[in-house]
């Protein structure tokens, strides 16, 4: 017996051929990200900084923020997961929805450091990540809290070389977190000149440059734009950058390469947008070239230029490649210093 067919309301078809529209891009492949692409963003973007307020990874975040937050119509909101050298927030962003709506500030700690400093990590800084852009590089420079560098009669490197080895033991090295270029940079520094200084982490540059200030901890490899205000209030002494060349923002501050002298010595830092691995790759370039347009707009290139920040912009291949070489790089000076953490 044939049972008669319901007839097929308006509402029942424009479902049967919605869920056919679905099956359709499902056999080509699509993603299911993807689907909803054409209105992104249509709620707020989260930039995780995976370390505390006031250091430069959070001051290169709430740069760009605000530019975003114009072009797309959206809050672009910065949130701070300090711990284990940026892993903890690295790892947040790397198990997040492919969606676009949640990105990380990286650092070359947690994506060219880190792999080689820790026994194990929570995240694979390539394969679980689709890089967006290098936003800026950013020397590191070596300062000491300035009343007690006038107190011991320290004024260059040289003169902190020879006060460090005449008395082991007696000055300690602060840094933003174990793994970062800050704590790379004071280890390579120990391991060519043989001194020794207690490191002491912080869970980034912000707390660890207030102890500073206030003369708890000695010594620091600082990125340069978090450290520029105290230097120039003079409660910092600055002694040289780690980069290979001088910069623009400190012309007459050293190289640690030309004060040590220290020959070949250089340890800077860069910092850049990436979004989960899977996310669309019409997102992330929208991202990248609105980044690019608000790095190279004069009002936010002087101001980071100023605070010795170097804006790029550049392509996600040109970052994808850059951050493959950080981590071979990385790797040689991780195991030069003899640096590791459990």
């Amino acid at each position: 017996m044939t049972l008669p067919q319901q007839p097929t309301t308006p509402a029942k078809a424009l479902r049967r051929r919605s869920l056919l529209a679905l099956a359709t891009l499902a056999c080509a492949g699509a993603s299911p990200w993807a689907l909803a692409q054409d209105k992104w963003p249509s709620k707020p973007v989260r930039i995780v900084v995976p370390f505390a307020p006031g250091g430069t990874t959070d001051l290169l975040a709430r740069a760009i923020a605000p530019d975003l937050s114009r072009v797309f119509g959206q809050s672009f909101i910065v949130d701070n997961k300090p711990g284990a050298g940026g892993n903890i927030g690295a790892d947040l962003v790397a198990k997040s929805a492919p969606d676009g709506y949640t990105l990380l500030m990286g650092t070359v700690g947690t994506h060219g450091i880190n792999q080689s400093l820790y026994a194990s990590m929570p995240y694979d800084p390539q394969k679980d990540f689709a890089p967006i852009t290098l936003v800026a590089g950013v020397p590191n420079v070596m300062v000491m809290n300035a009343e007690r560098a006038a107190k011991l009669g320290i004024g260059t490197v040289p003169e902190f070389i020879r006060y460090a080895k005449a008395n082991p033991g007696r000055l300690n090295m602060a840094s933003s977190g174990n793994g970062t270029s800050i704590h790379m940079a004071g280890e390579l520094f120990k391991s060519r000149t043989g001194v020794f200084m207690t490191h002491i982490p912080y869970r980034g540059s912000g707390p660890a440059l207030m102890d500073m200030v206030a003369g708890n901890v000695d010594v620091m490899f600082d990125n340069l734009p978090s450290a520029m205000p105290h230097i120039k209030s003079g409660k910092l002494k600055a002694f040289a950058v780690t980069s290979a060349q001088r910069s623009p923002a400190v012309p007459d501050l050293p190289t640690v390469e030309e004060a040590g002298p220290l020959p070949g010595f250089e340890a800077s830092s860069w910092f850049g947008l990436l979004a989960p691995a899977g996310t669309p790759a019409d997102v992330v370039l929208r991202l990248q070239q609105e980044t690019a347009k608000a790095l190279n707009s004069p009002a936010t290139k002087e101001k980071l230029v100023a605070q010795g920040a170097i804006p790029s912009g550049n392509t996600p291949q040109e970052f994808t490649r850059m951050i493959q070489s950080e981590i071979s790089k990385w790797a040689v000076v991780v195991k030069a210093s003899g640096a590791k953490v459990d």
